[in-house]
């Protein structure tokens, strides 16, 4: 150790403590937190006083940004340059302030994110409105203090004419907090104080009769009124943000035309990210995108497909794009040196407290001026009345100093006035400047009472701050930029798209799509089929679904997990098309597939979900009852439905209302009945209670019937094509568990049963086969059979191919009934 040093030993954890905290003060304080009375942060005040004390006014030439820069960093900001002259661009960046504050000259960088020019290339100077913001500095209206090197003094706040937190917002990230301000109309802003000073105990819901929500530069439309309501009242609230789209028909082609967007959104980016996701075809309907902004304005273009619904288009711009974001306002700006949450009146009680306090301090200083002037001129006008002897008196004195002592004595003058006589011109002796004098004398007694009555009442002081509010109101206000929506918010996707009937169908490999229903054509018993599908090699339909739009869709996996989609969530797909791939839509795992629909109403009616149920079976002849309202809160990740044990896996899964009976049919042929209630409900862990009997080792249950309508008929169909309806009558009713009766007579030429299904004679039959052929049939063309016969043929097939999937739709009186002659070969290839 160096002579004359000694070691101070602290604890580590206090000196951490202690030095983190001045830090996080620090950044708090002086760094990212805005005033409460002038809505500055440290650099932009700086910036802006730098500016008036290097004279780059508004009616002066521009000066070079890096001339400004150099000024406030070597005088006032001891940080990085970049910091300055990146809050400087900022200031004159007509989307980025409500209220510009710095005019530039040269590249000041686009709302497309382009960089400005470096700060050699580019001018500045203060714009009308800065100036009022630094109007009155020199009157001592506000408190200075040193700068960084004690050498010069800067202001503590600018005594602002403009509530420039509430016009122009403020955003920021300290330690531990962090405050984003939106900015506000000026004309709604004034008009609110002045109605505050008017009441002081105004509430706040009248102030938001004047400030009616934020203004944002860019414009756009604030949609819904819940999150300014909230802002406004608590200073912490949501406000969505909509971009302005218009439709319109462009050169005969529907276009969806966007003028504004939402504040802070990178339009180069959103136009890039859009066109990711119609590339992706996670975003359908748009076949182009085209930014046609000019100096004019701004003006992107959306060029949809023919067949695209343009207010469904637009929807899902605003639902997956940032043409709708949200800005989440955190009212927090240092009030007396500390962070402080603010309402809307609190915002507006703090500047009129401010600006009370700089026109109490202006007219203080206005008086002393006065008084001071008045007091020379009281010495001026004894002089001019005893001339002669003044002027003989100086011309006795020997040096100033002498002529000063002599006046103080003679006239009883205080020494600034005897300096004043002494220095007094020729010309002030003619009669005419003794006039002046004089009247110069009454103007200064009329200014100081004056000036005095303002100090004595506060309803005068008052009274100016509204004259000067109201004067910049007829300067610089203007129309509100952003629109109000007050009934968005609450409306959905949903309420666009029409509740129409769809097919959705899901291939062995996990592709999903959902089809417009009139797409599919009925055909007599024994045709072969259209070509339902293209399908990847080796791939082939396994699911088909019939249901609406509006819908909520279960899905149930083979591992006992359920997932939830709404119906207009799935992608829409022609009937040729192959579909999407399940894990792009629900988080699946990759072993897993998914086996059961239910399609249901609405999961937040609490009657609807309360009185249904889940029934679930397993290929291994395990059934099990939940309540639906176990399954009305599914996660993103999935929840489990039912614990599956080794070796089997989910098979179906139908919705009940708890007074059904159960029909589970097994592949070699065999059903069994019984009623619902023989199960008790469960919950969503359980792995159920046994359903059936297998016949053999490699027997597995093919299918499940839920039986509500006592006069529908069970519907078989094998694997070769074959198939029958019986009357539900010939299946008696058993206790679960047993082995079952025979529901089709299983020989090489059916083959092994495939599907069981509950019809009526209202119900069409859709038979999907292994190489993606379907026919649909009329479930009335079949005539009702004995249960142990092997049933009629409903479908040639051909070569190995088998049946894959039977699934029943609804009849529909407008389908064309074709004869089997005029439908596509199913060699064909698409």
């Amino acid at each position: 150790m160096a002579e004359g040093e000694r070691l101070i030993p602290i604890n580590i954890e206090d000196e951490m403590k202690s030095a983190y905290i001045d830090y996080s003060m620090s950044v708090i304080v002086s760094r990212a937190l805005p005033d409460v009375r002038d809505g500055m942060k440290p650099v932009h005040r700086r910036v802006l006083f730098g500016m008036h004390e290097l004279g780059v006014t508004s009616n002066k030439a521009h000066k070079k940004s890096a001339r400004v820069v150099g000024e406030v960093l070597g005088k006032y900001h001891p940080h990085g340059d970049t910091s300055v002259y990146d809050a400087m661009v900022r200031m004159a960046q007509e989307w980025s302030l409500r209220y510009m504050l710095v005019d530039g000259q040269g590249n000041f960088g686009s709302v497309d994110g382009d960089s400005p020019a470096a700060m050699r290339y580019t001018e500045v100077r203060m714009r009308k409105i800065s100036e009022d913001m630094m109007a009155d500095i020199d009157k001592d209206t506000v408190d200075h203090q040193l700068n960084f090197d004690d050498t010069l003094k800067e202001p503590k706040v600018l005594p602002t004419r403009i509530p420039g937190l509430l016009v122009n917002g403020a955003s920021g990230i300290a330690v531990g907090m962090a405050t984003n301000m939106p900015p506000h109309n000026l004309t709604e802003v004034v008009n609110g104080t002045l109605a505050y000073i008017e009441n002081n105990d105004i509430e706040i819901d009248e102030l938001m009769q004047h400030v009616k929500a934020p203004d944002f530069p860019t414009g756009g439309i604030i949609y819904g009124y819940d999150g300014v309501r909230d802002a406004f009242k608590t200073g912490r609230g949501r406000i969505v943000l909509r971009g302005k789209a218009v439709i319109e028909e462009v050169n005969g082609r529907e276009c969806i035309i966007v003028s504004e967007i939402p504040y802070q959104v990178n339009k180069a980016d959103m136009i890039k990210k859009t066109a990711d996701l119609v590339n992706d075809k996670k975003l359908e309907g748009i076949s182009s995108i085209r930014d046609e902004s000019d100096r004019k304005g701004m003006r992107i273009v959306y060029v949809l497909k023919r067949d695209a619904v343009p207010n469904i288009v637009l929807n899902k711009l605003f639902k997956y794009t940032a043409l709708q974001s949200s800005f989440s306002v955190n009212n927090i700006a240092l009030v007396n040196g500390r962070p402080q949450m603010l309402n809307l009146k609190d915002l507006i009680h703090y500047f009129v407290e401010h600006r009370h306090d700089v026109v109490t301090r202006r007219t203080q200083y206005l008086l002393k001026k006065a008084e001071e002037r008045a007091h020379i001129l009281e010495g001026l006008i004894i002089a001019s009345d005893n001339i002669d002897e003044v002027i003989a008196l100086i011309r006795g004195s020997k040096n100033t100093e002498e002529a000063r002592e002599k006046l103080i004595k003679r006239f009883e003058l205080s020494e600034i006035q005897a300096r004043a006589i002494v220095e007094m011109r020729l010309r002030q002796l003619t009669g005419l400047e003794q006039d002046k004098l004089r009247s110069e004398y009454d103007a200064l007694m009329e200014t100081i009472k004056d000036l005095k009555d303002i100090l004595a009442h506060k309803s005068r002081r008052m009274g100016i701050i509204k004259e000067e509010l109201e004067e910049v109101r007829d300067k610089y206000g203007d129309e509100r930029r952003s629109e109000i929506s007050y009934v968005g918010g609450s409306v959905s996707i949903e309420d666009l798209i029409p509740n129409h009937k769809v097919v959705i169908t899901i291939s062995h490999a996990g592709y999903i799509k959902r089809t417009p229903l009139e797409e599919y054509k009925k055909q007599n018993r024994g045709g072969v089929g259209t070509k339902g599908t293209s399908t990847r090699n080796q791939d082939f339909l396994e699911h088909m679904f019939v249901g609406t739009n509006h819908q909520y869709m279960l899905f149930f996996t083979q591992k006992g997990k359920c997932f939830w989609l709404r119906v207009y969530e799935i992608p829409e797909g022609s009937k040729s098309s192959k579909g999407r791939a399940m894990q792009n839509l629900i988080n699946i795992e990759q072993d897993d597939k998914v086996k059961a629909f239910i399609c249901t109403q609405d999961l937040k009616d609490e009657d609807y979900i309360n009185n249904h149920y889940v029934i679930m079976a397993t290929k291994k002849g395990q059934v099990k009852k939940t309540s639906l309202e176990q399954y009305s809160r599914p996660r993103t990740n999935g929840i489990n439905a039912i614990t599956i044990k080794d070796d089997d896996e989910l098979l179906e899964a139908k919705l009940t209302t708890g007074n059904s009976q159960v029909m589970l049919a097994l592949k070699s042929g065999k059903s069994i009945r019984f009623e619902e209630s023989k199960t008790r409900p469960m919950g969503r862990n359980a792995s159920g209670v046994r359903g059936i009997t297998l016949g053999h080792e490699n027997d597995e249950v093919v299918g499940m019937v839920s039986v509500n309508d006592m006069d529908s008929n069970i519907l078989v169909v094998s694997e070769n094509g074959y198939g029958k309806r019986s009357s539900l009558e010939d299946y008696r009713i058993t206790n679960r568990g047993g082995k079952g009766v025979k529901t089709i007579s299983v020989t090489e030429k059916t083959g092994e049963l495939v599907a069981i299904k509950n019809v009526t004679d209202d119900d069409d039959l859709m038979i999907i086969n292994k190489s993606g052929i379907t026919i649909r049939i009329a479930v009335e063309d079949l005539r009702v059979m004995g249960r142990a016969t092997q049933g009629v043929k409903l479908i040639n097939i051909k070569g190995k191919d088998s049946i894959a999937a039977v699934a029943k739709v609804m009849h529909d009186e407008n389908d064309v009934k074709e004869d089997g002659t005029d439908i596509e070969s199913s060699s064909e290839e698409e």
